[in-house]
């Protein structure tokens, strides 16, 4: 199984017409992704590749082909229109790329979505990915900017703030022969719509992921929370890593939530919830899959 999209998951991608948004689009449809629509005002009655309808609204084409979930590639300054759009559309789920998104926007668009059924991932996110079973993975679900050809299907939840650790994750595993069930980029920013507790709950309750790995950053404290909850209600194995234990508090570091003020968001104090929660913490990136692999065998 998977969690949030699956192989027959059809999507809709706002932005197709733009350089980023065609790019993915393409690398998505090459996965074997089901896009079914593009989004882009005023062009509407186009085909993009010759075989995907763009429509002018995300209505239109949620009404057309019955997409369900959004790949947002929509310039900053419009960006929060366009999740509004989706969640005004009743998606189950909004998937925003766009970094950059100021913060006043992003406040507005978690109040105008209480009460709604779209879940929001993102933004400044890779996205997720759910591998497939055919060759290299084909015929999964791709959306976003994650490489789909690290990935293989299999029984490992991922879960993470940052993209580039997410891929260092999953090429990890996928080269120990550790397949994944769904790899989820939750995304840095400091106001995003899923947390790493959301996807930690799904992963538990899906039957088919065996074990997870959870990669967070310093500031705030969801790590913790995550750890927290684990503790308690999670039996499954799960290896964790907190990037930014170098960081010197004050300064923002990569993602504009990964700042550190008034000794909350340390790394040692999220750290110190992973091990007390009994997650096995991956001294550095390299050790992330292999951090698993020791947990796994003491389960």
């Amino acid at each position: 199984m998977s969690i949030l999209v699956t192989p027959d998951t059809k999507v809709l991608i706002q932005g197709i017409t733009g350089s980023f948004g065609a790019r993915h689009a393409k690398l998505s449809l090459d996965y074997g992704t089901k896009v079914v629509a593009g989004v882009t005002p005023g062009k509407g009655g186009q085909l993009f590749e010759g075989q995907v309808p763009i429509f002018d609204t995300v209505e239109q084409a949620v009404r057309e082909t019955g997409a369900t979930v959004s790949a947002v590639f929509v310039p900053p300054p419009f960006a929060a229109d366009a999740i509004l759009e989706g969640v005004d559309a009743g998606l189950d789920l909004v998937v925003t790329i766009t970094e950059g998104i100021p913060v006043i926007d992003m406040m507005r668009v978690k109040h105008a979505m209480k009460g709604s059924k779209t879940r929001l991932i993102g933004p400044n996110c890779p996205g997720l990915v759910t591998p497939g079973t055919g060759e290299k993975s084909h015929g999964g679900c791709r959306i976003g900017i994650a490489p789909g050809y690290i990935h293989k299907k299999g029984n490992v939840g991922v879960v993470s703030r940052s993209g580039t650790l997410t891929y260092e994750a999953v090429w990890q595993l996928t080269t120990r022969g550790y397949g994944q069930s769904t790899c989820v980029g939750i995304g840095g920013d400091p106001i995003n719509g899923t947390s790493h507790l959301d996807v930690l709950k799904m992963f538990n309750e899906d039957p088919e992921t065996e074990a997870i790995i959870m990669i967070g950053e310093i500031g705030g404290t969801a790590e913790e929370e995550a750890a927290a909850w684990a503790a308690q209600h999670c039996k499954k194995p799960i290896a964790g890593f907190i990037a930014g234990a170098t960081a010197p508090e004050g300064r923002r570091m990569g993602h504009a939530g990964a700042i550190v003020s008034g000794g909350q968001g340390t790394a040692e104090s999220k750290i110190e919830a992973f091990r007390a929660a009994g997650i096995e913490v991956a001294e550095t990136p390299s050790d992330m899959a292999d951090a698993l692999i020791r947990r796994m065998k003491r389960a």
